[in-house]
């Protein structure tokens, strides 16, 4: 079995933060393993770490998301959206991901999956963050 490349990994990562974001919304319980199991069906440590980080680390994720979204409110976009932001904004912040790196995967993602709009809109954030690291 060939391994994926990590740019295939995030987009797994962004399908299981998006379930997680559906469950919490309806108040469902889950457990982040299974969610992880569902999905990815090797035992991948880059993916555990990301997800358990973007979880550990949520509420501070969502705050710098929002200081940074111009009268937006995270909760605005849409799931898919907001898992490729929290994914970046992790990424970004508590890994050793080069920065260039974080930002051009989470805009290629919004690529893929968001409308120009919101494409940029995370471009934006995320280079914003970028600048304010620094």
């Amino acid at each position: 079995m060939e391994q994926k490349t990590r740019s295939e990994l995030r987009k797994d990562i962004m399908t299981i933060i998006y379930q997680i974001n559906m469950y919490k919304k309806n108040k469902i319980d889950f457990n982040l393993d299974d969610i992880i199991k569902e999905v990815v069906d090797i035992d991948n440590e880059f993916v555990k770490e990301t997800v358990y980080g973007i979880m550990t680390y949520e509420n501070e994720i969502i705050k710098l998301a929002n200081k940074y979204l111009d009268g937006w409110n995270i909760d605005r976009l849409g799931n898919t959206d907001k898992a490729i932001l929290e994914i970046g904004i992790y990424e970004l912040i508590y890994t050793d991901t080069p920065d260039i790196v974080c930002i051009n995967e989470a805009v290629e993602l919004a690529k893929l999956y968001s409308d120009d709009s919101v494409r940029k809109m995370i471009n934006g954030v995320l280079d914003k963050i970028f600048h304010d690291k620094e």
